[in-house]
Order: structure tokens, then C-alpha cells, then sequence
């Protein structure tokens, strides 16, 4: 076998019987939050045995260029290197991290992923704005119950503000928007205390920015329905427990299900705007870097209260990074009870764009179930990828001829770009772009290094993935070559070096002349790629 063969462990059955340690690290634009939970299948539930918190900011980007500074990346390294410490200390099995705002939008993201994978070791998964917002989603639901209650969601964070809809089953609504305290404090604030003029301008800012998506939640409020609020992050809980201490003189533990007031929001904006930062920091509960960006993250608190309607507002502790866990644990299999629902986001979100693009449904799922009938007969045999990959093919599979919906020649090119350029809610970064290659490479030339978007798949792992499992996508769309649905199933007997593909028509008068010649056709890629050689029979 050569080096291509060379596959990472699957995820073994055993995860459902036996109890696993998980960390999740939230590389944010404020803070690096890092949890290690001990998730618990027979329930199906986790515990936090452990947090990190740092703050790094690197939202503290170059005026000029947008760039993340060589000191942010610093500050990063060093949190990141000591959550890695913790994790690896606790025995945890698997590290998932998460990059958000400030990696997404700043110029050199990507660099600095690459470096903290070259000197840490640690791959980062860069998520969108929605996914962010969906996994959010799932962190609050796995720490309290809505009772079938409409609440609206928000977690402020230092670049960005996720707004969440949702009553315990889908989220009715999933947005994020560009405004978070360390943004609005570095780009529009230059007074200390802020001055009237420009407490008018951020004001008036916000509600802009905020507009959107708080119209597209109130949409989904059902008459005589009675919204209730949940707030997640610091910024939120800093408020909180300013107000705990100012009332009762201590802070709530935990914290999680405390209550406060739009007024209460309310007065603590106009006590803090007036106030310069060395007399923040004077105020009972005030920590030293969040005095600096409060004010900002209150003020938007504060106008998506107002304008919602509501007079309260809930703390709930769990958040993105928790959803990270709860995402691990759909993925593996692990849940299905009362979020099962969340476990087939990424299969509606994958049929949502095929019917974007105009797919052949019918021709595209008779071709994902060769595909899959494909990699469970090669599983152990040939490859060992497990689930995960299972899915990035089916995924692959469904939309692999998108392309179309540009143009016939260099189809599969198209599908490459229109399947990089949508949002696949559920996916990573790294699984969108495994999915986007696959398509990119049904057809045509074998993925190559040269190739600008084989080239990009930073993760070596699903480099070979798509290596790997194209080669099974060209043989499925070869079986249904007429797109007629003229091949009942498919057997692969034998063993490497030497492989039979049994192919059993549905009319026994067919010769199925086309698929056969096509699949004498594209059957190269695969005995290149498993070092076999292959031949076809019709039976």
C-alpha cells in the first residue's frame, strides 16, 4: 500500500458505551474560551470538569490593514498553548476548535491558522456568522429548557452579535451581525468619557445594523405569542453581575438563570457613559478589560431589548463553546432524543442548495446511494474513514453537478466555486471545502496539487478525504450514466490487488452499453488511487 492508504483512526463503536472527555475551544474576538466536558451517552448529557478563559483581543487588528497584530497572535499562541496544556492534561480524546469575527474578516485569518496548526499542532475550524449563531443555539438549549416558548437569543460578542429565534425545536431565525463591543470601541469610539455626540452616533449606528435581522425574528413571532429573552457572553454577564452586586452585595454561583430589567440596563448606560474608564473600573464587579468595551455591549444589549419589546432578560452560562460539544455529540451519533431534530441540519442545508441551483434531485440521490453503496463495501477493506466522511460524500454527491446552473462545460468547476460560495450550515470550513473538491473532481482530471482549490484544502486530513473518496464519486456517476435509473445495485467482491464490480440492471434486457463503457472509463482514478485492478461484469 502506498502513503495515500495511510487513513487516521475511525471513530470506534464504543463511543456510545463508555464515557469521553471533549475540549472546545472558542477562538473569539475578544476572549479564547476553552471547556473540557465529560460527555455521557447513556444519558445523553456532558459536564464541564474544566474552563480557560484568556483575553487576547484580537480584535485589536491594524488600522491600516485590517491585519491581526503580531501581538494579538502572540497573546493568542500563548492562551491556546496553555488551553492545549489543560486538555491534554485532563486525557481529553479530541480537541475541537472554532475561529469566529475577527479570524473571519481580518486579511491574514488564514495565515494565522496555518501558524497556530504549524507551532501548537492544534487545527482550527473557521466557522461563518450562521454557524456561529447555530451553535450557539445548541449550547443554550443543552443548559435550559424553552417549553415550547418563543426566545430570542443574543450573545454579544467582541466582533459580532448573534441573534438567535427559537422555542426548543429549529431555530425559527439564525443571523449575525457585524457589531460587538471590542468593534464598536476600536472603530467608533474616541472620547473618555463619550462624549453626547458620539453616544448619538453609535446609538443611531447600532439600531441600523440591527434592524435586518431583528425585522426577520419579529416576522417569526406568532400572533399572541409572548417573547422572552436569553443573553449569553461576557457582555452580559458582566451587566449581570454589576447589578447582583449593586442590589445584594454578591454575585450569584452560578450565575446562569439570573434575571435583570431593561431598566436596569437602562440606568447602568447612563451611569457608565458618563463615567471615564479609571472610574469604571471603581464600580463594585468591574473587571479591568471589560471596563473598556462595556459600555458599547450594553448599548446594543440595550436596543435589541427596546426594540423587541422586552422587559427582561435571562443569563444562560452555556454558549458556543458548550454547542461545540453538543455538535460533537450529533455528529457521533450520540444524541437522539430532544435535540434530534438538530441532527439533520446539515442534510436539509445540503438539499436547500441543491434545490437552489436547480439540482436533478432524483438523478443526484441515485447517485449519492452508489456512492455510499461504494464506500460501505471498500470501508476496512480499502479505506478506513468512518461517519463524518460518509456524510462529506453523500453531501458531495447530492450536489456535484450544481454546476450546472452556470453552464454545461466545466460543470464541475462551477460546482466547485457555487458549493464554496454557499453557506452549508452544519459544515466546517475544512468539510465545506472536502465537499466542494469532491464535486470538483467527479469528472475530468484526478485532484492535483497544482490546482488552486485542491491547493486550499489546508487540512491534510481532508485532502485525503478527497483524494481518497473522488475516485468512488466518478464510479457512482458512471452507474447512472443515462439517468434512467437503470441499475438496481452493486456488489464489489475480492480483495486488493485484484476487485470485481458486479453490476445487477433492473431489466434484465438492458445491456447498459453506456454506464459500462463509463465506468471503464473513470475506474482509473480508483485502481490508481487503491493500487487494485478492477473489472466490470454485467449480470
Amino acid at each position: 500500500m502506498s502513503d495515500t492508504l495511510t487513513t487516521p483512526p475511525t471513530v470506534k463503536p464504543s463511543l456510545k458505551d463508555r464515557d469521553s472527555i471533549v475540549a472546545a475551544i472558542d477562538v473569539g474576538t475578544n476572549s479564547i474560551h476553552m471547556v473540557v466536558a465529560k460527555v455521557q451517552p447513556s444519558i445523553p448529557a456532558f459536564v464541564i470538569i474544566a474552563r480557560e478563559k484568556s483575553t487576547v483581543r484580537l480584535g485589536d487588528r491594524d488600522k491600516v490593514t485590517g491585519d491581526l497584530t503580531p501581538a494579538a497572535i502572540e497573546r493568542a499562541m500563548t492562551a491556546l498553548d496553555r488551553c492545549l496544556t489543560v486538555a491534554k492534561g485532563l486525557q481529553a480524546e479530541e480537541i475541537i476548535a472554532v475561529a469566529t469575527s475577527a479570524v473571519r474578516e481580518a486579511p491574514n485569518g488564514a495565515e494565522f491558522l496555518k501558524e497556530v496548526e504549524a507551532r501548537l499542532g492544534l487545527w482550527i475550524n473557521l466557522i461563518s456568522g450562521s454557524e456561529e449563531a447555530r451553535r450557539i443555539y445548541l449550547g443554550v438549549l443543552s443548559g435550559m429548557s424553552l417549553n415550547d416558548r418563543p426566545h430570542l437569543i443574543i450573545d454579544i460578542g467582541g466582533g459580532s452579535t448573534e441573534l438567535i429565534l427559537g422555542d426548543g425545536t429549529e431555530a425559527r431565525s439564525l443571523s449575525s451581525t457585524k457589531i460587538g463591543a471590542v468593534r464598536l470601541k476600536n472603530e467608533y469610539i474616541t472620547t473618555d468619557p463619550l462624549s453626547n455626540k458620539e453616544f448619538t452616533a453609535l446609538t443611531s449606528y447600532i439600531c441600523g445594523m440591527l434592524e435586518r435581522p431583528l425585522e426577520e425574528a419579529q416576522a417569526k413571532i406568532k400572533p399572541g405569542e409572548r417573547l422572552k429573552m436569553v443573553g449569553t457572553s461576557g457582555t452580559i454577564e458582566a451587566i449581570a453581575i454589576l447589578q447582583a452586586k449593586a442590589t445584594t452585595g454578591s454575585v450569584p454561583q452560578p450565575l446562569h438563570g439570573y434575571e435583570f430589567s431593561t431598566q436596569n440596563l437602562k440606568d447602568w448606560i447612563d451611569q457608565l457613559r458618563y463615567l471615564n474608564y479609571r472610574d469604571r473600573l471603581l464600580i463594585p464587579g468591574m473587571s479591568e478589560r471589560r471596563a473598556e468595551i462595556l459600555l458599547p455591549g450594553a448599548m446594543i444589549l440595550f436596543e435589541v431589548m427596546t426594540q423587541m419589546k422586552v422587559d427582561t432578560i435571562q443569563i444562560c452560562e452555556r454558549s458556543l463553546r458548550e454547542g461545540v460539544v453538543v455538535d460533537w455529540m450529533l455528529t457521533h451519533g450520540l444524541i437522539e432524543d430532544r435535540l434530534r431534530y438538530q441532527a439533520s441540519v446539515r442534510c436539509r442545508s445540503v438539499y436547500e442548495t441543491a434545490q437552489k441551483f436547480n439540482v436533478n434531485l432524483a438523478h443526484s440521490e441515485r447517485v449519492a446511494e452508489f456512492a455510499l453503496q461504494l464506500f460501505d463495501q471498500t470501508q476496512s477493506r480499502l479505506h478506513g474513514w468512518g461517519i463524518e466522511e460518509r456524510e462529506l460524500l453523500w453531501s458531495a454527491a447530492i450536489l456535484h453537478n450544481c454546476g450546472h446552473h452556470i453552464n454545461h462545460a466545466e460543470h464541475h468547476k462551477h460546482s466547485y466555486y457555487l458549493i464554496r460560495s454557499t453557506e452549508l450550515l452544519g459544515f466546517t470550513e475544512a468539510e465545506i471545502q472536502a465537499i466542494a473538491n469532491l464535486a470538483r473532481y467527479h469528472r475530468k482530471s484526478n485532484p492535483k496539487k497544482k490546482h488552486d482549490a485542491y491547493r486550499t484544502i489546508r487540512s491534510k486530513r481532508h485532502r485525503k478525504v478527497v483524494d481518497q473518496l473522488s475516485p468512488l464519486l466518478r464510479l457512482a456517476v458512471a452507474l447512472d450514466r443515462r439517468q434512467i435509473s437503470a441499475i438496481d445495485r452493486i456488489e464489489l467482491i475480492g480483495t486488493s490487488p485484484v476487485m470485481q464490480l458486479i453490476v445487477h440492471p433492473k431489466d434484465p434486457q438492458d445491456d447498459c452499453a453506456l454506464e459500462l463503457w463509463s465506468l471503464e472509463n473513470k475506474k482509473t482514478s480508483f485502481e490508481i488511487t487503491y493500487q487494485t485492478q478492477l473489472t466490470i461484469k454485467l449480470v
